[in-house]
């Protein structure tokens, strides 16, 4: 070590995440002696809450897992109930589908990009004072974050919590004249991204340059860049059906936390924007492809900084490939549904996994169903658990990288890793402690 000294780091509720995460590191006489990220978030239990309700509840029961990722938690509901009882949904109604994930995507990525990320880009400690600095840029994702909420209305029936997603379809769908018109907002916003891309590369070197290979898993399909379909992907292991699910996440429980843990071919896996992109760059939209390019951002990335990137990257495919989607439903004319659309289901009892891509990662549902349509058994396994083992590895590498460092700049440095997986750390705790004695 070039200096010798002794610091205490202690980030009680790390601030611009979901949750309540705590850095704690201690340094002696320049050696590590602790870094540890701690989850002191209290524990919740949607999976004991489902349990003996209806295959028609539990959709409107888990979207209230998260409110950023309620279509998210809502589609891998319907996937594990339509899974379990063997319901198709229509090449229409998949597509809508697709189209409403997109919108999520957007939502959170736009917002965390722009009020979460840029603030420690540009040297301030909340978007606030980029108001009277940066207005424009303000207003820009302002405007890109309004398209995304009015695109999940339109599909959903609301911003957040969805009310027309539903066992079988939608109860509701949106009019031609309705998507045409979203098109051209999303048409319209490309000039918009473009700007927000540039802003970002002009700050690209205020990322720290640090890399420690890891494993990355996604979902992955040949045909398109996987959000809402496809099989298990590791860049380890190759790739396997959603139903061996519990052989990747394989949970676990450490004692400065109540989220639980995962792990699959090492110590630590990362799921997210950048996971899916190294797996999945080929199929990126032509635009997003580009916007990549501006970045040097190719597959395999092991930069975790970089996932803040990737996600911009996944900003520019969603508004790409959801216009495309629209130009689909469109030429195939859109087959009209009754106002109130409720359709026929044979309820019967099965076991269903689905899973979907939600904007930090891949998110697991699986339901157990008796002959009645009750739910016996379930299982939620959430990105940010997933993510919380590679976040750790992660700090312990960095501190080793800034030791010598400022405390405050250790500390930023610490602040701006943990963003950058952009946890939601409230959806994840799922572990409580019982005092037996």
């Amino acid at each position: 070590m070039s200096e010798q000294k002794n610091v205490d780091i202690n980030v009680h509720h790390i601030t611009r995440v979901e949750g309540h995460g705590n850095i704690n590191v201690s340094i002696r006489n320049g050696a590590i002696e602790k870094c540890e990220w701690s989850i002191p978030e209290a524990p919740r239990f949607f999976e004991a809450m489902v349990v003996g309700r209806s295959w028609n509840e539990l959709h409107h029961i888990t979207s209230r897992i998260c409110g950023i990722c309620s279509i998210g938690h809502t589609l891998a509901s319907l996937k594990a109930t339509e899974a379990a009882m063997g319901i198709q949904i229509s090449e229409q109604d998949l597509k809508l589908r697709k189209l409403a994930l997109h919108a999520e995507n957007l939502q959170s990525h736009i917002l965390h990009l722009g009020f979460l990320v840029l603030p420690d880009l540009m040297g301030v400690g909340s978007v606030i004072p980029l108001a009277s600095t940066n207005l424009a840029e303000v207003k820009i994702v302002l405007k890109l974050h309004r398209t995304a909420n009015e695109m999940s209305n339109l599909l959903c029936g609301r911003t957040t919590h969805p009310q027309r997603l539903i066992p079988g379809g939608f109860s509701k769908i949106p009019s031609i004249k309705e998507l045409t018109a979203l098109r051209t907002k999303l048409q319209d916003s490309i000039p918009n991204l473009k700007a927000v891309a540039g802003l970002f590369k002009s700050l690209a070197g205020n990322f720290p340059a640090f890399e420690r290979e890891t494993e990355f898993i996604a979902l992955s399909d040949q045909s398109e860049y996987a959000l809402y379909d496809g099989q298990l992907a590791s860049t380890d292991t190759g790739t396997a059906p959603i139903n061996e699910y519990l052989t990747y996440t394989n949970e676990y429980v450490v004692p400065q936390s109540t989220a639980k843990w995962a792990k699959h071919n090492r110590e630590s896996y990362m799921v997210g924007a950048l996971a899916r992109l190294n797996l999945n760059y080929k199929r990126l939209s032509p635009m997003a492809k580009k916007t990549a390019e501006m970045f040097d951002l190719k597959p395999t990335c092991h930069n975790p900084f970089m996932n803040n990137i990737a996600q911009l990257v996944e900003v520019v495919h969603s508004v790409e490939d959801s216009v495309r989607l629209i130009n689909d439903l469109e030429a195939a004319g859109l087959k009209s549904q009754p106002d109130y659309n409720n359709p026929s289901i044979k309820v019967k009892a099965g076991k269903g996994v689905g899973a979907v891509e939600v904007p930090r990662g891949i998110l697991f549902h699986d339901y157990t169903y008796n002959d009645a349509g009750v739910c016996t058994k379930a299982n939620c396994i959430i990105p940010t658990n997933q993510n919380h083992g590679n976040i750790s590895l992660d700090m312990k590498a960095l501190v080793q990288q800034v030791v010598n460092k400022k405390q405050k700049e250790i500390e930023l440095a610490l602040e701006m890793l943990v963003r950058a997986y952009d946890p939601c750390i409230s959806c994840s705790t799922h572990v409580v402690k019982v005092d037996l004695t």
